[in-house]
């Protein structure tokens, strides 16, 4: 039957992303959000919007009863469920079917069985796909995975059953080790996902991830739509995505492509998904998991083969026969997106919430912007900090990159902390240029990301001061400069946490800094400005300067104490008052923006007072263990 109106069972820029394609199907769309979202940007552009409940997932995008209620009462043909939340919950899909809704997205035995680890591997190695050697029987015992980690040989990899994004994922590599780190995997996919089973493989130590997008029907029909490369990633969460995946030889993805067609007819497959590979050195490849939804890197697939997946998803939900053949599928160019994180880099990468204050995302005819927030929006600790997905079609795969750094060079986003500097680091590197980034290299710090302060950045802020429409409004906002006839411009900043002040004069055609270094702004230089944050750009990469701001509050922090990041929930208490601890020691471990960190001890000490327990709630900057 001809679906007319669809709910979209999520938030952010993926419910943005089906509204796109709804409208161009002239599909009307529902929207349905929780109160921390009720003036986001899916909720405006939705044809109807309903309030779900408040931030607590379980009351709002993870409550079935009452979307389907939403969905019954605004006359719904369909739900979509996006990714992530519900996409993969055949509980959900079977709810929908009994309440006359189709749901666009696998079938529920597809669903149920591909969503445990364990399971998808017994199919797949039944259907002759290749998998990683591991252990993924049901037996969960300590003792029985401490025996099988110890005959698959360490390296092991620990991975949640019901997992994704990273969260229930540990490396051991002494078996020493396994126990707590099986403890903290249990625990982060208990929280996560409300299953804390666990499954164990091999750990390869130059892993590769590769993955291919499908798509099914409901009459036999299955295609793919090539393969991307996903293997540029920080703590399992993939960071740039790009398709076709570079460096593969001609057999080794012929093999692959057919093993992903092969593995999806084993499950009775309808709708898009992706086959996830791990790959060696030696070019073996290996079935990993499969994503029984749209991916958040589908966009790449998308521009190099012209195909719109979600309306293709549509069109199955439909019961309609693909709208092509294999033989009529073909990949032109590259593709490349990058995720952008509202994350501060400084501070372990750690989630950075707060206002948008200014948010400028450049589009060009060959790229686009996949975002579900806008300037004077903000980025809350109770959902996943992406702010948007840049991604950039060209020729090859070295036009895209130049492309994908010109756009990230001329972006900015003011207010919070972000990862867009650390995106244009990796674009810049010789390991990206020659593909030889694997899924742990940002994680053992493999690429050198080191960025000095080149004397042209200050040249180049100060053009951008003296040059600017508005000088008056820079003074002020430079709480302090004074330009005084000719005297030299003294300008003073913070880059990586160390404070510099600098002299700037104009001398023979060129800036001359500090007496000694002369430089002139060439074309490609940028500069970024809003209150007391600047951003530069230079020689393709970006160099984020803080301002004295004398107005804003100190927030004083020393090593006496153990502070609270960020907003979140007390996971577990190490230590008690009393107790002698060692500089490095974990000493409390935190749950905040679906993360478990560990709080460490930045001196050798003795604790003077602990000020929380298991399962409290803490403020940012709250004082969690006092030292002696």
């Amino acid at each position: 039957m001809p679906i007319s109106k669809i709910l979209i069972a999520n938030r952010g820029e993926i419910a943005v992303r089906i509204i796109q394609t709804c409208r161009q199907l002239n599909i009307k769309t529902v929207a349905v959000f929780a109160d921390a979202d009720r003036f986001a940007k899916h909720v405006q552009m939705a044809d109807e919007a309903y309030h779900l409940g408040s931030t607590d997932l379980a009351d709002s995008y993870l409550n079935i009863e009452k979307i389907i209620k939403v969905a019954k009462d605004s006359g719904v043909d369909a739900v979509h469920p996006g990714y992530g939340f519900l996409s993969e919950r055949a509980s959900f899909a079977e709810a929908l079917d009994k309440a006359g809704i189709t749901f666009i997205g696998a079938p529920a035995e597809a669903l149920r069985l591909m969503g445990s680890k364990s399971a998808a591997k017994q199919t797949m190695l039944q259907a002759d796909v290749p998998c990683v050697p591991g252990y993924q029987d049901d037996n969960q015992s300590v003792e029985t995975l401490q025996k099988a980690a110890d005959e698959i040989g360490f390296p092991v990899l620990i991975k949640a059953v019901a997992g994704g994004g990273g969260k229930g994922m540990k490396i051991v590599e002494k078996a020493e080790q396994f126990i707590s780190q099986l403890e903290s995997a249990k625990r982060e996919a208990m929280n996560a996902f409300g299953d804390d089973q666990v499954i164990l493989e091999k750990y390869i130590t130059k892993p590769k991830h590769i993955e291919v997008q499908i798509c099914a029907d409901k009459h036999g029909n299955v295609i793919h739509l090539f393969e991307r490369d996903c293997s540029t990633q920080r703590r399992y969460q993939k960071v740039i995505e790009e398709a076709p995946a570079a460096g593969l030889s001609d057999a080794t993805r012929t093999d692959m492509l057919n093993a992903a067609i092969k593995a999806t007819q084993a499950i009775d497959y309808a709708g898009a998904g992706t086959i996830e590979f791990i790959m060696d050195g030696d070019d073996s490849f290996y079935f990993m998991e499969m994503n029984t939804r749209l991916q958040v890197e589908h966009r790449v697939s998308e521009l190099i083969t012209g195909v719109d997946l979600v309306e293709w998803q549509i069109r199955v939900a439909e019961g309609e026969k693909l709208p092509l053949k294999q033989t009529k599928i073909h990949d032109k160019g590259h593709a490349i997106q990058v995720r952008l994180y509202a994350e501060d880099p400084q501070n372990n990468y750690l989630p950075s919430t707060g206002l948008l204050e200014r948010v400028k995302l450049m589009q060009t005819k060959h790229s686009l912007v996949d975002s579900g927030v806008r300037t004077s929006d903000s980025v809350t600790i109770h959902y996943d900090p992406m702010i948007a997905k840049l991604v950039v079609w060209a020729k090859n795969r070295q036009k895209c990159i130049r492309e994908m750094q010109n756009i990230l060079n001329q972006s900015a986003i003011f207010g919070v902390k972000t990862n867009m500097a650390f995106l244009s680091q990796i674009l810049a590197s010789k390991a990206f240029a020659k593909h030889n980034i694997y899924t742990n290299s940002l994680d053992n710090n493999e690429l050198d990301l080191s960025q000095p302060l080149p004397a042209a950045v200050t040249a180049i802020f100060a053009h951008h001061l003296l040059h600017n429409d508005h000088p008056q409004q820079a003074w002020h906002h430079a709480n302090g400069w004074r330009l005084q006839g000719e005297q030299p411009l003294a300008i003073q900043f913070e880059y990586q946490g160390e404070k510099y002040t600098h002299l700037v004069s104009w001398e023979a055609g060129e800036y001359l800094i500090d007496g000694k270094d002369h430089y002139l702004p060439q074309a490609g230089d940028l500069c970024h400005i809003h209150r007391n944050q600047v951003q530069v750009i230079h020689n393709n990469l970006r160099y984020e300067l803080i301002l004295p701001d004398y107005e804003a509050k100190a927030s004083a922090s020393n090593a006496n104490a153990i502070l609270a990041p960020m907003p979140g929930k007390i996971i577990e208490v190490k230590v008690a008052e009393g107790d002698a601890v060692e500089q490095g020691e974990t000493l409390v471990v935190m749950e905040a923006m679906k993360m478990e960190l560990e709080l460490k001890a930045e001196r050798d000490a003795v604790i003077k007072s602990v000020y929380f327990k298991q399962a409290d709630q803490v403020k940012a900057d709250a004082v969690l263990v006092e030292l002696e």
